[in-house]
């Protein structure tokens, strides 16, 4: 009995330094989520209008034959994948692959990782990567996601793929984060909305100087990327929001654990002194 107590005790005081740094990766990512959260909203406009224009560019004019606008005869995906750096976010990033798998579903693609989990999970598979350079989604900055934009317009331009998407987690609240895959080239790959014929009156009320097709190549790297720049910033929000609700279940899984074994403890304690007054008794009355 005693050495079953003696383990319970060990195991609390297990659990308990568990259940403080579960508590500190709660707090730390709860600090770091208002920034971020900041950062994901102010960018979420630029973001929509920066697409939604290039979208009507391409759609309202006819004047120009640009290799991002046409369809593309090449079938080969290129995926820009931002996971997490770490772990113990949850599902963050297992949903996240889950939602690539399923759109690339037999299809054939190469991937542009960012952070270290994205990169470790196509390492594994052997998927071909176009580059291993951005393998930390929290140093990324907007100097990065121009250069990683440019690489991808030469390669584009070139014929290595005829598709680029963005797969990242969309942050919708601090309980809610989706994954999605959002098609960024060619544009001709865009649906055109049912309140687009606001955009068919562009190429009358724009004048492209020198011409349209020289200004439009040279805005695209540009789409791209603010595109990219606005999914790290929805990822990297959606990562801490993630992480800080599974640290918050984890820190009162650990305290209800605690309460348990602390129950079974003094059980444990209480039926060893009762049996030792028993004894005692028992002895006495042998006397």
């Amino acid at each position: 009995m005693a050495a079953n107590m003696k383990a319970v005790k060990l195991r609390i005081k297990s659990v308990q330094s568990t259940m403080q740094i579960t508590k500190a990766m709660e707090l730390v990512a709860s600090s770091k989520l208002r920034k971020a959260k900041e950062r994901a909203e102010t960018c979420r406009p630029y973001f929509r209008t920066l697409h939604s224009t290039l979208k009507s560019i391409a759609v309202g004019n006819t004047d120009f034959m640009s290799v991002y606008a046409k369809e593309a005869e090449n079938q080969k995906v290129c995926y820009v994948v931002i996971g997490g750096d770490r772990g113990l976010a949850g599902g963050y990033n297992s949903n996240l692959f889950k939602c690539l798998e399923a759109d690339s579903k037999g299809k054939e693609y190469v991937v542009l990782p960012i952070g270290k989990k994205a990169l470790e999970y196509f390492q594994r598979r052997g998927v071909e990567i176009v580059t291993e350079e951005y393998a930390t989604v929290a140093d990324v900055n907007v100097a990065d996601c121009y250069t990683m934009a440019k690489m991808l317009c030469e390669k584009f331009r070139l014929g290595e793929f005829g598709h680029i998407e963005l797969c990242y987690t969309n942050f919708i609240s601090m309980l809610s984060q989706q994954p999605e895959v959002f098609s960024m080239l060619p544009l001709k790959d865009l649906t055109k909305d049912e309140d687009d014929k606001t955009n068919e009156p562009i190429k009358e009320l724009i004048l492209y100087e020198p011409d349209s097709t020289t200004v439009f190549d040279a805005i695209v790297p540009e789409y791209l990327a603010g595109l990219i720049y606005g999914g790290v910033c929805e990822g990297l929000a959606s990562e801490l929001a993630a992480r800080r609700t599974a640290m918050d279940a984890a820190t009162k899984n650990a305290g209800e654990m605690i309460d348990k074994l602390n129950l079974y403890y003094n059980r444990a304690r209480q039926a060893s002194i009762t049996q030792e007054i028993t004894e005692i008794v028992a002895g006495a009355e042998g006397l």
